[in-house]
């Protein structure tokens, strides 16, 4: 931030915009949620006057993003500076990037860091804390129950190497549910956490397809929007999918929108073909941009039967362009989405799931008013700007208990 020998650092904060700088391991499409909220967090915070900048590495799955390295580019509407990613995709290993962290992150008021498991985000947390500048972690979900279940030893050695240090030095810890932050103290005995969930657009939701309208030529479809990976339920999904559908004679399909690692791609579409099925389920692959948008506005129904989401983002977008959803209950949000008539709750398991399936299949009058019901829970709790002003006072917050610079 630009000092003036006349103002002590505190003034100079004050009338100039606050810097943030945003971390997080990989910023690809195909990396889901996490890449997409933390670009739509920057977009909304320089609109408001906040200067954000994203750093993370070039990691794109086995490939790289095409582009320039270690100087700061607009990406998608937002400041970003990218790094090598030099190995490991699990870990994204960028020592140039740890470097540029070590010499740069003081000349930031906060920085936000997202996700735990990854060298970027250790690092980080490690520049911030030499540099004495506060920093707020968001964990992505990665501390509930069944997250710290999956790849334990992996996350073992990651957790002494770092990541338990950078959480008890944090300022904050952002939690974008009040079950995900329940979960993580009950079993880490975390302090200073705030829940602040994500925002949805209510400008790009709005003026959205009635259900009846929702009449084209590829017909009712249920959609499952993200990326494809074993905690989505994807494979449970596809067996009641195909089970209701043939029992009740209806002429659904489902399509599954997003990309994940090959093998397990590879083993949906093994079990669709094990089940004949191939006409009733489609793999769309990643889509983006109008391409998303027109796929999500065609959906009669977005399927989310994960084993554990701290937010579900698909699931707000659905929500609040009228679409009714379909949610198992270990996604945080689901009470009060089911309290808000906005869609079906369900056990993870098959009946259930299929009993949950077939009453949102078989009325349209009944979809129509929960997906209305969604738009209001939208609209009500999760516009951008009441999720950005939250935002910004949680820096300001942290930035002044730091002291004047």
């Amino acid at each position: 931030m630009a000092r003036h020998e006349a103002i002590s650092g505190h003034e100079a904060r004050a009338m100039s915009a606050m810097k943030v700088l945003h971390v997080i391991p990989g910023i690809a499409p195909r990396y889901g949620g996490p890449s997409l909220a933390v670009l739509e967090i920057c977009r909304r915070l320089a609109a408001s006057g906040t200067e954000p900048l994203i750093a993370s590495t070039d990691a794109d799955g086995k490939g790289r993003l095409p582009v320039t390295l270690e100087q700061p580019v607009d990406y998608q509407g937002v400041p970003t500076i990218f790094f090598r990613r030099q190995w490991s995709e699990a870990f994204k290993y960028s020592r140039p990037l740890a470097k540029w962290l070590s010499g740069c992150v003081a000349d930031f008021d906060a920085v936000h860091i997202h996700a735990i498991y990854s060298h970027a985000s250790i690092a980080a947390a490690a520049a911030a804390r030499r540099a004495g500048v506060p920093y707020v972690v968001r964990p992505l979900g990665s501390l509930n129950p069944w997250a710290r279940r999956h790849k334990p030893a992996r996350k073992f050695v990651f957790w002494h190497a770092g990541v338990r240090r950078m959480l008890r030095g944090a300022a904050a810890i952002h939690y974008t549910s009040l079950a995900e932050q329940q979960q993580a103290e009950a079993a880490l005995d975390l302090p200073r956490g705030v829940v602040i969930p994500l925002g949805i657009d209510i400008a790009a939701a709005e003026g959205g397809a009635t259900d009846t309208s929702r009449q084209n030529d590829q017909g009712d479809y249920v959609l499952a929007l993200g990326r494809l990976h074993p905690v989505k339920g994807l494979d449970l999904l596809i067996d009641v999918f195909v089970d209701v559908v043939r029992r009740e004679q209806l002429s659904w399909k489902l399509k599954l929108v997003g990309d994940g690692s090959p093998d397990y791609v590879e083993s949906l579409k093994r079990r669709v073909r094990q089940r004949s099925a191939e006409d009733l389920v489609e793999f769309a692959g990643w889509l983006d941009g109008s391409d998303k948008e027109s796929v999500l506005r065609g959906a009669s129904l977005l399927a989310m039967p994960s084993h554990q989401e701290n937010f579900g983002l698909s699931m707000f977008e659905a929500l609040g362009r009228g679409i009714p959803v379909l949610v198992s209950d270990r996604i945080d949000w689901a009470g009060e989405v089911a309290a808000a008539g906005a869609g079906w709750q369900s056990a993870l398991d098959r009946r259930c799931l299929g009993e949950a399936l077939a009453s949102a299949l078989a009325s349209r009058t009944e979809r129509t008013a929960r997906g209305k019901a969604g738009e209001r829970l939208v609209r009500a709790r999760f516009a951008w700007p009441v999720i950005t002003t939250r935002l910004e006072q949680l820096y300001q917050e942290i930035a002044s208990a730091r002291g004047g610079r």
